[in-house]
C-alpha cells in the first residue's frame, strides 16, 4: 500500500512574535518541532504497513528549514519526503495550505491512503485534513481514535465523537485524521536517523504544480484575513498565605466576594 502522511513544523513555544501588518507568525529564528498530532499519524502509518507492506511518504509546507521534521519522520521509519517550499506560499490560511498541499501530494503520485493529525498546535483549526480531501475529491473521516481492520480495498476505523464513538468503512483512496489516542508514536531510531542523513528530500516550489497561478496560493489565495491577532497577555501575580485551615477557608471566601465570585 503506498501510504501518504501530512506533517508539520510549529513552533516549540507559545512565545512567538506577530507580524504586524500580515498577522502571520514570525517564525524565523524560533525553536520548532514536529506537530505532535503528527506523530500519531506517522505511527499510524508504520502500523499499516507492518500489516499491508508498501512504502510511507511524508510531505510538509513550510521555509527550508521544515526540513527537519522529515529527518525526524526518516527516523521513525518513513521512506521518502517531499518538502512544498516557496516564498510565494507564505501566509497561507487553511484553504491555500490545503490547496497547496493537495497540488504537491497530486504531484508527488497516487496514494491509497493519505493520514494525517487531527489537527495543528499552532492553529487549532482542524481544517487542513478533511480540505485535502476535498481537493482531491477522495472521502475523508476525521476524529480517528482506532483502526479496526484493514482490507484490500477498504480500512475499517472509529471516531470519537466526544458523545459516542462512530463506525465507518472507506474505500481507498481516503483520507484519515487521527487523534492521539491511537497509537503511542515510537521514537526515533538513532541508527536510522544516521543511516537517512543523507538522504535525498524531493523540493517543490510553485513551478513544479500543476497550477501555476499564484493567485490560488499563500496570502493572495487565502480568502479568510485576519482582523487581528495577538500573544495572550501573561499574568504574573500571586498571593500567597499562611494560616490555620479554618484562617485560609475564611480568607478564601473573602477574595472570592472582593472578586465578586461568590
Amino acid at each position: 500500500m503506498n501510504i501518504l502522511v501530512c506533517i508539520k513544523q510549529v513552533p516549540e513555544t507559545n512565545k512567538v512574535e506577530v507580524d504586524p501588518v500580515t498577522g502571520v507568525l514570525k517564525r524565523n529564528g524560533v525553536d520548532s518541532k514536529m506537530n505532535p498530532y503528527d506523530l500519531y499519524a506517522i505511527e499510524t502509518a508504520l502500523r499499516v504497513k507492518e500489516k499491508t507492506g508498501g512504502t510511507i511518504t511524508v510531505i510538509t509546507m513550510g521555509p527550508p528549514q521544515a526540513a527537519g521534521v522529515i529527518r525526524e519522520a526518516f527516523a521513525m521509519g518513513a521512506d521518502e519526503g517531499v518538502l512544498i517550499s516557496d516564498r510565494k506560499f507564505g501566509g497561507a490560511d487553511v484553504l491555500a495550505t490545503s490547496y497547496t498541499l493537495a497540488q504537491g501530494i497530486k504531484k508527488t503520485g497516487d496514494f491509497e491512503l493519505i493520514l494525517c493529525g487531527k489537527q495543528t498546535t499552532d492553529g487549532d483549526t482542524a481544517q487542513v485534513g478533511p480540505e485535502v480531501s476535498e481537493w482531491l475529491n477522495i472521502p475523508s473521516v476525521s476524529n480517528v481514535c482506532k483502526i479496526i481492520d484493514i482490507e484490500k480495498n477498504s480500512i475499517s476505523v472509529e471516531m470519537d465523537m466526544t458523545d459516542d464513538i462512530e463506525i465507518a468503512k472507506v474505500e481507498y483512496p481516503c483520507l484519515l485524521a487521527v487523534d492521539k489516542d491511537i497509537f503511542m508514536p515510537r521514537l526515533p531510531s538513532y541508527t536510522r536517523k544516521i543511516n537517512t542523513k543523507d538522504k535525498q528530500i524531493t523540493v517543490m516550489s510553485l513551478d513544479d504544480m500543476e497550477d501555476k497561478d499564484e493567485k490560488h496560493y499563500g496570502l493572495n489565495g487565502s480568502p479568510t484575513q485576519v482582523q487581528r491577532i495577538f500573544p495572550p497577555s501573561v499574568n504574573a501575580h500571586r498571593e500567597m498565605w499562611a494560616g490555620s485551615n479554618s484562617e485560609l477557608t475564611t480568607q478564601l471566601l473573602n477574595k472570592l466576594k472582593e472578586m465578586k465570585f461568590a
